[in-house]
């Protein structure tokens, strides 16, 4: 059974329209009238290996905030959707990704228990318009609405580019052993019988 979904979601501050393929090989087309965040989750996509499709039309002349948090929170209904039952996956996942000075680990657990636990160094020494605590915003949206335990740690870096980018490439990894397969169990992996 195919592992996808297509989810769209207008507001008065945005309108999105994101497709994911959980089993997919990182084939991506992403336009959110941000291009830093634009990067970002091309390369969620590519090292995850999701087949992506995001387009987001928002008010950015104000700021990222709503953009950023409203691609979030579909990307993480596309995700819960994708998903199903959650039958025969690992459930949990980890990462950790170097980016020149910068070291990110990314855990995840699928529990449907959402959690975010952010942790980034406090100096950062090449701030940019988008930031380390918007890209916070996204993490949670996306934790809170697919269901998921998320702890985020960024044990060093000094260049905001480069801890963004660890983020996103661990996030991609980590989700993508977290949602795979596995033959040893055609179940719910949760001795409850249901995440």
């Amino acid at each position: 059974m195919p592992r996808q979904s297509s989810i769209e979601r207008k507001t008065n501050e945005t309108g999105i329209s994101i497709s994911i393929d959980l089993d997919g090989v990182g084939k991506n087309e992403i336009s959110t009238g941000i291009p830093f965040f634009d990067h970002m989750l091309s390369l969620f996509s590519a090292h995850g290996l999701f087949d992506l499709s995001v387009v987001a039309k928002g008010d950015i002349e104000i700021d990222f905030h709503h953009t950023v948090e409203d691609v979030g929170l579909v990307l993480g209904n596309a995700l819960n959707e994708a998903l199903g039952t959650r039958k025969g996956i690992r459930r949990y996942g980890h990462a950790v990704i170097p980016m020149d000075e910068a070291l990110a680990a990314v855990s995840i657990d699928l529990s449907n228990r959402p959690f975010l636990v952010y942790n980034v160094p406090d100096t950062v020494f090449s701030p940019g318009e988008f930031d380390v605590y918007l890209a916070k915003e996204f993490v949670r949206a996306f934790s809170t609405r697919g269901g998921m335990n998320l702890h985020i740690n960024v044990s060093y870096g000094e260049n905001e580019h480069h801890i963004i980018e660890s983020i996103f490439k661990a996030l991609g990894r980590a989700l993508n052993m977290a949602v795979s397969k596995t033959d040893k169990m055609n179940e719910i992996p949760s001795t409850k019988g249901v995440l």
